[in-house]
C-alpha cells in the first residue's frame, strides 16, 4: 500500500512524535505531510521519511510563529493531492485530519486531543494569550470551529488516546471513537533494585498553568514534606522557586537519565492536573511507584485507585493535602514496584502497535 501520514506539525520531539514513531514503524514507507517541519530537531526515525510541508512552511517566520497561522490550516490541509495513496492515517492535536482523500482511501484518526485552544479551554487561552491574539480568537473561532466539525465527517474511523478524549470527540465532532493508549516506552523505566523508595514526592512537567504546579507547590508547604519540581521553562520556575517554602526543591529542565533515577526515587509522584492521557504517571508506575493524581483525563485510565495509586475529586490545595495524608494512612509508599511496573507494560509500545494495527486491517477490509 502506499501510505500517507498526516501531523499538524513537526517542531521538536514530544508525546504526539513519539506517537508517530510509533505508526512510523508500522509503516516505514509512509510519507508524512505537515505544516511546519524543522528536521534538525526531529529524530532519525522520522527523518529516514518523506516529509511534504504545507505552504503554511513558506510563510514569513513560521518556523517559530506557526500556530499564529491557524486560520489558514485548514485550506493548507485541503490544497494537499492525496491522488495515489490507498490508506491515510492522521494524528490530530493540531489541525491535521481535514485532508480530502481519494474516495477508494480509508482515513483513520488518531486523536490526540481536539483542538483545546477552540473548545473546552478556549477561554483559559484566551486569557493567557497576547493582546493581539486575544482580540484575533473572537473573530476566527467560529469559522475554525465550523470547519473543526465538518472536517469530522472526512474521517472514516477514530481512534482517541484515552476514554477522557473519546467523550470529547463524542462531545464536540458527535462521532464515536475507539480507545487505544498511546505508547510508553517501558522498558526505559525500572524498579530500584536495592532499597525502598526515599521520603521526596516528586513533581514534574512543563511549568503550564493546566497542570496546576501552583496546587503541588501550595499543598507540601502546608503539609511541610518535601517535594523536588522537575520541569521547565526557567522563567516559571524561577517565578515559582522565589515564592516557595525551603522545603521545595526546584531542579528546571534535567536530561533523562535524571528524570529516570528520581521517578525511581520518589515515594510517589504527584499528578493535580487534567491531562488528554498523561504519560509521566505511567512513567513512574513502571519506575515501581505509585500516583496520587486528580481524578480527571487521562489518570483515570492508568491510576487504580489503592492498588497503583491514590486518586482525589477536589483539584485544589485543600483536596491534594487529604489525598496524600489518605495515601501515607493506606500505606501505600509501600505497594510492591514489580505489580506497579507490570500494570505500566499495559501502556507499552507493542499493545500500541498492536491496537492501531488491528484497527487499520478492520477498516481495510470494510
Amino acid at each position: 500500500m502506499k501510505v500517507a501520514i498526516i501531523h499538524y506539525w513537526l517542531v521538536g520531539m514530544r508525546g504526539g512524535e513519539k506517537v508517530l514513531e510509533a505508526i512510523c514503524d508500522l509503516y516505514p514507507q509512509a510519507d508524512i505531510f505537515t505544516h511546519v517541519a524543522i528536521r534538525e530537531n526531529l529524530s532519525e526515525k522520522l527523518r529516514r521519511h518523506r516529509i511534504f510541508e504545507t505552504f503554511i512552511a513558506r510563510l514569513p517566520m513560521a518556523r517559530r510563529m506557526y500556530q499564529s497561522y491557524l486560520p489558514l490550516m485548514p485550506r493548507a490541509l485541503e490544497a494537499i493531492d492525496l491522488t495515489g495513496y490507498d490508506l491515510i492515517l492522521s494524528t490530530e492535536a493540531g489541525p491535521a485530519k481535514g485532508v480530502i482523500a481519494p474516495p477508494d482511501a480509508p482515513h483513520i484518526c488518531y486523536v490526540h486531543s481536539p483542538m483545546r485552544y477552540l473548545w473546552d479551554q478556549y477561554h483559559a487561552y484566551r486569557e493567557g494569550a497576547g493582546s493581539l491574539a486575544r482580540l484575533a480568537m473572537p473573530v476566527f473561532a467560529p469559522g475554525l470551529r465550523s470547519w473543526d466539525v465538518t472536517s469530522a465527517a472526512r474521517v472514516d474511523h477514530f481512534l482517541a488516546n484515552s476514554n477522557h478524549v473519546a467523550n470529547r470527540v463524542r462531545k464536540y465532532w458527535r462521532r464515536e471513537a475507539d480507545v487505544v493508549f498511546p505508547p510508553c516506552d517501558v522498558a526505559a523505566f525500572s524498579p530500584r533494585k536495592q532499597g525502598g523508595h526515599e521520603e521526596f514526592y516528586l513533581w514534574c512537567g512543563e511549568l503550564a498553568p493546566y497542570k496546576r504546579p501552583d496546587i503541588a507547590i501550595g499543598a507540601f508547604e502546608r503539609l511541610g514534606l518535601p517535594l523536588k519540581v522537575i520541569g521547565g521553562p526557567e522563567k516559571a520556575k524561577g517565578k515559582f522557586a522565589a515564592a516557595a517554602a525551603s522545603n521545595i526543591e526546584f531542579l528546571g529542565k534535567v536530561d533523562f537519565d535524571v528524570l529516570r533515577d528520581h521517578l525511581a526515587r520518589c515515594k510517589a509522584l504527584i499528578f493535580p492536573g487534567e491531562e488528554d492521557f498523561g504519560i509521566v504517571p505511567v512513567e513512574a508506575q513502571a519506575s515501581g511507584r505509585p500516583v496520587i493524581a486528580y481524578a480527571r483525563g487521562g489518570a483515570l485510565d492508568t491510576v487504580k485507585h489503592g492498588e497503583t495509586g491514590w486518586l482525589f475529586d477536589d483539584q485544589s490545595i485543600d483536596g491534594l493535602v487529604e489525598a496524600v495524608r489518605g495515601f501515607e494512612a493506606e500505606g501505600l509508599a509501600g505497594l510492591n514496584p514489580g505489580t506497579l511496573h507490570e500494570h505500566a507494560a499495559n501502556f507499552g509500545v507493542k499493545q500500541f502497535q498492536e491496537g492501531f494495527r488491528r484497527a487499520v486491517e478492520e477498516q481495510l477490509a470494510r
